[in-house]
């Protein structure tokens, strides 16, 4: 079986400055823990206000799914706004939804703002394998104009095939305020831009134990952080530093792999336009180009985030269903990557005691959503706290089972969604 390299994102990181391990005893306003997308973006929200922010991280920047993911900036939620309106209300619907846009645009203010190098495009697209799933993309675009995103088009089976060349599609939704980035280097970007504004980052720096009260103590294993607050943004690698955090959410895994570069000639008969890509199955496929020009094409959960053996023999013949012109092109890269499933698949905000913040539970929507927590959990820390109330009154549930039979329950789960998928209904 071939060796691979951790992931391409690794193999074409933009170099990035040292951040030692903390060795001291230090006080700061605000202790965040991981430097994750959703413990970055909070940090550039903070420091922009004054404040005197410390990151903390148990590995390196971007290690989980932050630097590992697809690289897909897809508006929403993993469950969109009708769902929230069903479950939560209204008022909850009225908030909620003209935020589900802000996270992209976030991220493009700060790739402008502070120069990030992340190979950012604009366009991503849904793509219906059904004629049931195009019905359903009909209904989103009326849904998410309502709510003010005005960059949709409905694509029909002609259309679809100019922006991707596959046989599978039987039409599409093309949003253009909807793109794709080199994940890790945005992580990196982020963190240099936490840096330029006078925040500190401690990689290899996990937080073993959070003392609560009036000030927060963060114990790490060579040194401790005072806070007035501290933020968790730890997911799906958040282990059991936090258990009332773990009672409500699932670890799982993504497998994605990188091809060799492709010819100009043949990455543009696969994606003319240089747009990212999401089916509309349960358990979807994404692909996208990179940079160099190789195909980045991920699908599948594993629930519980094992490591799967070989990733390539799961994610080619998805990739192949797809593109089977690809059938002699090697595969370069395969990795996978961690992230945290809520039963009801929105995001878990809120708040332990006055002080400890939180943030986690994308359920695999992450890249937008995490800028948008940072953003609300930024506001909260500094009294103006509507949304991120209306983001903490979301019900969650414990999964069936708990968490010894979560995995075999939330599978057999995506079995019944996936056998619906094969037989179009």
């Amino acid at each position: 079986m071939q060796q691979y390299v951790d992931s391409y994102y690794s193999a074409s990181r933009n170099r990035d400055r040292a951040h030692p391990p903390l060795t001291e005893s230090v006080e700061c306003d605000v202790c965040v823990v991981g430097a994750g997308y959703t413990g970055l973006s909070t940090a550039i929200a903070l420091l922009e206000q004054g404040f005197k922010v410390i990151v903390i991280e148990a590995a390196r920047i971007g290690f989980g799914a932050s630097g590992r993911n697809g690289g897909q900036i897809v508006n929403s939620y993993s469950r969109d706004i009708d769902v929230i309106e069903r479950t939560a209300g209204s008022h909850a619907a009225s908030v909620l939804g003209p935020m589900a846009f802000e996270g992209g645009r976030i991220i493009r203010e700060r790739v402008a703002r502070y120069g990030i190098q992340c190979d950012l495009k604009d366009g991503g697209v849904f793509a219906a394998i059904t004629p049931r799933q195009l019905g359903h993309l009909q209904a989103q675009k009326q849904l998410w104009e309502r709510y003010g995103n005005d960059r949709l088009e409905l694509l029909d089976a002609r259309r679809i095939r100019e922006v991707v060349g596959s046989e599978r599609y039987v039409g599409g939704l093309l949003d253009m305020s909807g793109g794709h980035i080199h994940p890790l280097n945005l992580a990196l970007g982020e963190a240099e831009a936490v840096c330029s504004l006078g925040g500190t980052i401690h990689e290899q720096t996990p937080a073993t134990k959070i003392e609560r009260g009036a000030q927060p103590l963060v114990h790490t294993p060579h040194g401790q952080v005072r806070a007035n607050f501290v933020v968790i943004a730890g997911n799906a690698y958040l282990g059991d530093l936090v258990p009332e955090l773990a009672a409500k959410s699932m670890p799982c895994g993504t497998q994605v792999i990188a091809t060799e570069p492709l010819s100009d000639e043949l990455a543009h008969s696969l994606l003319p336009q240089d747009y990212c890509v999401e089916d509309c199955n349960y358990l979807l496929d994404y692909y996208r180009l990179s940079a160099d020009k190789r195909l980045i094409y991920g699908g599948g959960v594993v629930y519980g985030a094992r490591d799967p053996a070989d990733i390539e023999s799961i994610i080619r013949p998805k990739m192949l269903r797809t593109f089977p012109q690809l059938r002699q092109v090697k595969i370069d890269y395969a990795w996978t990557g961690n992230f945290l499933l809520t039963l009801s698949r929105l995001p878990q905000v809120g708040r332990l005691g006055d002080n400890i913040y939180y943030s986690q539970g994308c359920s695999g929507h992450g890249v937008t959503y995490t800028h948008l927590a940072g953003k609300v959990l930024a506001e909260a820390l500094r009294g103006q706290a509507e949304r991120f109330d209306v983001l903490a009154g979301l019900p969650h549930y414990p999964f069936p089972g708990g968490r010894l039979l979560r995995v075999p329950f939330t599978a057999l789960g995506a079995a019944y969604y996936q056998l619906r998928d094969r037989l179009g209904v």
